[in-house]
């Protein structure tokens, strides 16, 4: 499903010729905004994050916990709601500062929407790191906060920030919904002249040498990625320091300002959904519609099946990667292809089976499954060895060792993993318009072409819908939140 279709991708087309593309101003403009606004993305999460990660890993607050829970909030909302979510304040009936469609603006903001909780995520585990006692002892010594910083938690912080922008930077360069939606026609990416090229133009050799290239750049910063994460990974447990309440208005006023800053950038587009739709009026009556209940029906029934295969490979790739270490390795293979240059390449390995559902099923497994490898085998590694070793001594056979110690052990973490597992395809898009029928319309590709429509009902009942896919995602999120409170529970009362 990645590696067979890439080189299928390498193999397709018998001349030259298309790499001339690459001379072309035009393809050479897009191919330049690509990277430009990864680059600007990385920047300004980088400025806004690393602040407001010092701010929540320092004070200790009412609420603190619910902001570091909703942190988590933009890796379930679909793609296509974060760029409604902008449109809705920018776009041509923008509630904010209405008339920017035409700008880079709406897509730079949508990636900070969605690539600041990655940044301070990053910085905030990085800020863990720093000893209490090196901090304390710079303090002793009359290290103001600005040399404290600079001198002690900078170089400890640095791998932890640079993961963060490599991975910012991944999914800004591969994106493909908010581009589709916020790029307009001189500000999409490469992904999307991509899905221009093979949907309009069927210029398959043209879209190959863009896939190689794309697949080169996202392969240098995966690998940076990765080499920076296993040096973060490698630092020795150390003891934090406490968080802190907040004294006197200096700390005040720089909470509230982290606080607001944290709101407008991630909030306000939801908020801004939430406006719109409770404006539609008699727009609402799309979620009676055939069409409506239709695409409702496929996003479930195509979540469900995938869901199933999903646990399947999660389970199993799990299981191997406890015994071979490089099966480690390709658990994250997934994300660092994009949805795009996957559905391109199944649909030149796989001709016979194109707009069949079994591959598009199989292509949301994909997209899927590494969610559950990783939770499940980080719980897994976590197993006390010695819980087996007594029910064996006790007379257990393997198999009841696997279902009745291990398997209760791991089902809170499988929870969670199956939990954004079904976010992913609830809110999938990008493989979707490549490998899907138009009968086997989604939420997503509905609410796509109720945007792509003239008319103000057809954007109305675009964001009706959007907000309906918000509350699913929201609900998403509950019970993942409510998952990772059983987790703790249950560890309690087993420690107990």
């Amino acid at each position: 499903m990645i590696v067979a279709p890439l080189l299928a991708i390498g193999r397709y087309g018998d001349g030259a010729w298309a790499w001339a593309l690459l001379d072309d101003d035009y393809m050479r403009w897009r191919i330049a905004w690509t990277v430009l606004q990864a680059l600007i993305t990385c920047i300004l999460v980088l400025l806004i994050g690393t602040p407001l990660a010092w701010v929540l890993a320092r004070f200790d607050f009412a609420g603190r916990a619910l902001v570091l829970r909703l942190l988590m909030l933009p890796f379930v909302m679909p793609t296509l709601v974060a760029g409604m979510g902008v449109l809705a304040l920018f776009g041509t009936h923008g509630l904010l500062w209405p008339g920017w469609q035409d700008t880079p603006y709406l897509l730079l903001y949508g990636n900070v929407f969605f690539n600041l909780p990655v940044l301070v995520r990053a910085a905030y585990q990085g800020f863990l790191q720093v000893p209490a006692s090196r901090l304390w002892a710079a303090q002793t010594l009359g290290a103001g906060a600005w040399t404290r910083f600079w001198q002690v938690q900078w170089p400890v912080l640095l791998p932890w920030l640079a993961g963060g922008v490599c991975l910012v930077f991944l999914y800004c360069f591969s994106g493909f919904g908010l581009a589709l939606l916020l790029g307009g026609s001189d500000y999409a990416t490469i992904e999307v002249e991509i899905y221009q090229l093979i949907a309009y133009e069927l210029a398959m050799d043209e879209a190959s040498v863009l896939v190689w290239l794309v697949l080169a750049i996202t392969l240098l910063a995966a690998l940076a990625y990765a080499w920076l994460s296993r040096r973060a990974a490698g630092a020795n447990p150390v003891q934090p320091p406490l968080p802190e309440p907040v004294r006197g208005w200096r700390q005040y006023a720089l909470l509230a300002a982290a606080l607001v800053l944290l709101a407008l950038c991630c909030v306000l587009p939801l908020a801004a959904i939430a406006w719109r739709a409770a404006q539609a009026g008699a727009s609402w009556q799309v979620l009676l519609d055939a069409a409506t209940l239709q695409a409702a029906f496929n996003t479930l029934r195509f979540t469900g099946l995938a869901m199933l295969l999903a646990l399947l490979l999660g389970v199993s790739h799990a299981a191997l990667a406890r015994r071979h270490a490089w099966m480690r390795s390709i658990t994250f293979l997934p994300f660092m292809v994009s949805p795009v240059c996957v559905a391109f390449g199944v649909l030149l390995l796989y001709p016979q089976w194109t707009a069949s559902l079994s591959l598009l099923v199989a292509t949301y497994a994909l997209l899927a499954y590494p969610f559950i490898t990783k939770d499940l085998l980080a719980a897994w590694d976590a197993l006390p060895p010695g819980y087996a070793a007594a029910a064996r001594t006790l007379g257990a056979s393997p198999f009841q060792v696997a279902t009745r110690v291990t398997a209760p052990l791991l089902l809170p973490s499988l929870r969670r993993g199956l939990t954004l597992a079904a976010a992913t395809c609830v809110g999938e898009f990008a493989a979707t318009l490549f490998l899907s029928r138009p009968e086997w319309q989604t939420l997503t590709t509905l609410i796509y072409q109720h945007l792509s429509t003239a008319g103000q009902d057809n954007y109305d009942r675009a964001m009706v819908l959007t907000a309906v896919l918000m509350l699913l995602a929201i609900a998403v999120f509950a019970l993942l939140d409510a998952n990772s409170h059983t987790d703790k529970g249950t560890q309690r009362a087993r420690m107990g």
